[in-house]
């Protein structure tokens, strides 16, 4: 890339700042931190995120029988709001949330976000029961953004949204999955990865030798072009039917990351979630 030399003037603090983060490594001298800066800065930023908040937790009954599963407490505070509180630390604050079932409960706790300092709006499903890729599908007019995050309702973790998005934005890919690792995948969403891609994915695969241990936590990054990959099937999965055609197509990236994550989506992950996740 041609680049063009410029003469500027800095405040001393201001340029000692730059020269701490010369490291002959990812910042190699004084101009490449300057440029490094400046590309951060300029570069698009992603505030809007939608929440899949549908479910009915069958797994998780009788708890489910009074409150949504996102509603589930963790220490005094709802799933729900553990992720909204994340999202709105990486200044992620326009909010759609996909309610169903239970979803007035939803609506009554967390109003139009104000109180959490997010902008939340809502879509209610048209069917009891639908598949994780209809779901984004009729969420899709309420979407401002042309690249957005995506997080499941019932998933509670610990993850640098910014820099997510920031890789996903470098990567100019369709979507971009966030991966957690596990000694036993076979129950989840399987990523083959390479490099950056992902190169296949199997959701819960029947044969468990020579898998992958890298596996989709639900959370996920999308460009607008992820809706010609959808369709009003109401039992769309993107796990299924989605992400296998995208990482084919080279347009799945693999964002690895070691913090916390919990699925909590059985009685047992909830229990562990409540012994493990910090106060």
């Amino acid at each position: 890339m041609k680049r063009n030399k410029i003469t500027i003037t800095l405040r001393e603090d201001l340029l000692k700042q730059v020269d701490d983060m010369v490291d002959q490594g990812q910042i190699r001298n004084r101009s490449h931190a300057i440029e490094y800066l400046l590309a951060k800065s300029l570069a698009p930023k992603v505030h809007t995120a939608l929440i899949l908040a549908g479910g009915k937790g069958v797994k998780m009954k009788p708890l489910t029988e009074e409150l949504p599963k996102p509603l589930l407490f963790i220490h005094g505070k709802p799933i729900l709001e553990y992720q909204i509180e994340l999202l709105r630390d990486h200044d992620v604050r326009n909010i759609i949330i996909l309610i169903g079932h239970l979803g007035e409960k939803i609506k009554y706790h967390f109003g139009d976000g104000s109180k959490f300092g997010v902008r939340i709006n809502y879509v209610e499903q048209d069917a009891k029961e639908i598949g994780t890729g209809y779901g984004l599908y009729i969420s899709r007019n309420f979407i401002p953004a042309s690249t957005f995050i995506m997080i499941y309702g019932d998933e509670l973790l610990e993850i640098n949204v910014k820099d997510f998005s920031e890789y996903h934005l470098g990567l100019k890919s369709i979507a971009t999955i966030a991966l957690s690792s596990t000694k036993d995948s076979s129950l989840y969403g399987v990523a083959k990865v390479r490099g950056e891609r992902v190169v296949e994915f199997i959701e819960k695969p029947k044969e468990k030798e020579d898998l992958s241990r890298l596996i989709s936590a639900g959370v996920f990054c999308f460009s607008e072009k992820i809706f010609g990959y959808l369709s009003n099937k109401k039992h769309l999965s993107l796990e299924s039917d989605v992400f296998p055609v995208l990482a084919k197509d080279g347009e799945l990236g693999g964002y690895s990351f070691e913090s916390r994550w919990f699925d909590v989506s059985t009685p047992d992950t909830y229990a562990r979630a409540i012994r493990e996740w910090k106060k």
